[in-house]
């Protein structure tokens, strides 16, 4: 791995570490001023810090405790000063109502090097569906 591709990797462990203990102030930093995140969530594009820090606290108001963010089948492509990363996250932990939930969503996430320091600048989350049913897919192992 080259210097950059672990800097990535690193501060995608940092955005799942910051999430999973919903620390809102650990979490905005890691993110472009500009940024813009396409969610699951209506309105479901979410631009620019103020829009995205509510949508995260928005997703953590919706646990009683922490998040568990499994990240699975990370790859990460790396140039002189952007990346891009994909994954699967499995979200699980207590619903407010309650119930646990678990579900497997996908995640593209791309950086840009700012001043010597990744930065996400595009974060888009999908959830499958079920062609048939039209619902969400959970997988077996979710």
């Amino acid at each position: 791995m080259t210097r950059d591709e672990i800097e990535v990797r690193a501060l995608l462990e940092s955005r799942a570490d910051a999430a999973q203990a919903k620390d809102i102030d650990r979490l905005m930093p890691l993110f472009a001023p500009d940024v813009v995140y396409f969610d699951v969530v209506p309105p479901m594009r979410f631009a620019g810090h103020g829009e995205v820090r509510k949508n995260f606290v928005r997703w953590f108001e919706g646990y009683e405790g922490p998040i568990t963010l499994e990240t699975r089948e990370l790859t990460v492509a790396v140039g002189d000063d952007v990346a891009f990363a994909h994954m699967l996250h499995l979200d699980s932990g207590t619903r407010t109502n309650g119930m646990q939930s678990a579900m497997l969503v996908r995640s593209t996430v791309c950086c840009r090097r700012v001043s010597g320091t990744w930065l996400i600048t595009h974060e888009h989350i999908s959830l499958p569906i079920d062609p048939a049913t039209l619902q969400a897919w959970m997988p077996p192992q979710a």
